[in-house]
């Protein structure tokens, strides 16, 4: 039964209104309700320090199992959001758990192995930048989403991962369909099947023949652990691995891209600056526009009182990072402006507390380094067509828009 003086919000599955739906969450108060697709009912937090309050709370689980709708076979296999949920590896364990899942993946992604990354990196940013006036069609525009914002974060993770070139289209679109929530129930089904198909053959044709990538580290490092992962764990520690990998970056690029173009003074400042400005346009973005806007679950192992407001136990709670992002008592009256020069932007962007993404620091590196490699080879880059005209990725999770068309040169110039 719903508490009449919490407020109750739907979720827009299409998400047309993003940051709109953020604030009104927002202003309703830091504990609302909000109803998910298919009349799913959970509660969200949208203020800053009760958000960061929470993901430290040992009290608090992550484990999907504890969601008392999952208990009572409220939510089915076909449910839009289950891919989200229904998956076990270190964001969705507590505990002795929580660490024995996440070892591994700290033993073999470590810092070094991705700073080892960066003249990679650079070069596959180079070769895309390289390859995008090939990509443009008779009007002269490029989508740069699907050409450089999606195309890196795709080929690092994968060549981290050790996913064949040939099968990477494929999970591109396994990815792509496990963000989405208007998805239909033969989709779900159907990326369900084909995700732990594809991570199994993976896993199988790296046994055979191990290589210098993390599925085989991984391997290694299970046959020699006396707590070593289940076939399942390791197949959703690697799906883990390859959509946050993609999916958080792919966004955030995507993303800065969008805000400098539609912010011609702070592009002016990036422009002018060092490395350190372009890392400050990497963390503003993760603060302003996070790549992932809400991101499920806690569940409370006993009653918890938060905000005023008691949520029972077994309740599936929501983290609003786009709300959390723009709240004015964190961030001040001008949270709502996208300022590279701003002092504090401590974010919750990458989570926090014991689960903290382990691959915050590659997505920065990817974005430090293709951010500004795309505004100094093409200074002239532009948006094809009004910010509004922009349609956002229809997900409650993902935050970006479908497509970023742009302009490399101003019409009627050549590169």
């Amino acid at each position: 039964m719903t508490d009449p003086q919490v407020p109750v919000i739907r979720l827009d599955p299409l998400a047309t209104d993003h940051h709109g739906e953020a604030a009104r969450m927002r202003e309703a108060g830091p504990v609302v309700r909000v109803i998910l697709p298919g009349d799913v009912m959970v509660w969200a937090v949208t203020d800053h320090v009760v958000l960061a309050d929470l993901v430290t709370d040992s009290g608090v689980s992550k484990n999907w199992r504890n969601w008392n709708a999952i208990q009572n076979g409220d939510i089915a296999d076909d449910w839009p959001l289950i891919g989200m949920i229904e998956v076990t590896n270190m964001v969705t364990s507590d505990g002795a758990d929580h660490h024995r899942l996440r070892r591994p993946v700290t033993k073999t992604f470590t810092r070094a192995r991705v700073e080892h990354l960066r003249p990679r990196i650079e070069h596959i940013v180079a070769t895309l930048l390289d390859a995008l006036p090939t990509h443009a069609d008779d009007n002269g525009v490029v989508d740069l989403r699907q050409h450089y914002g999606e195309a890196i974060p795709m080929q690092v993770i994968c060549e981290l991962v050790g996913v064949p070139e040939p099968w990477r289209a494929r999970l591109r679109e396994l990815v792509g369909s496990i963000f989405r929530t208007n998805t239909t129930a033969a989709d779900v089904v159907a990326t369900q099947r084909d995700r732990h198909a594809l991570l199994r053959e993976l896993v199988d044709l790296r046994r055979r023949d191990l290589g210098d990538d993390l599925t085989s580290a991984l391997i290694a490092t299970n046959d020699h652990d006396l707590d070593a992962l289940s076939d399942e764990e390791l197949i959703d520690t690697l799906w883990l691995l390859l959509t946050a990998g993609h999916e958080t970056t792919l966004s955030l690029i995507v993303n800065a891209t969008r805000a400098l173009l539609t912010h011609p003074e702070q592009r002016d400042i990036a422009l002018h600056g060092d490395d350190s400005t372009w890392a400050a346009v990497v963390e503003e973005t993760l603060r302003w526009d996070a790549p992932i806007g809400n991101f499920p679950a806690r569940y409370p192992l006993e009653d918890i009182t938060i905000a005023g407001v008691t949520i029972p136990r077994g309740e599936a709670i929501l983290a609003c990072y786009s709300g959390a992002g723009r709240d004015l008592a964190r961030h001040g009256p001008a949270a709502d402006r996208f300022d590279i020069t701003r002092e504090t932007t401590k974010h919750l962007a990458f989570g926090g507390g014991p689960h903290i993404c382990l691959g915050a620091h590659l997505a920065r590196l990817e974005a430090t380094l293709a951010l500004p490699a795309l505004f100094h080879r093409y200074p002239e880059l532009s948006l094809a067509v009004d910010a509004g005209e922009l349609v956002p990725f229809p997900s409650l999770f993902s935050n970006s828009t479908q497509a970023l068309p742009v302009r490399l040169t101003e019409q009627g110039s050549t590169a």
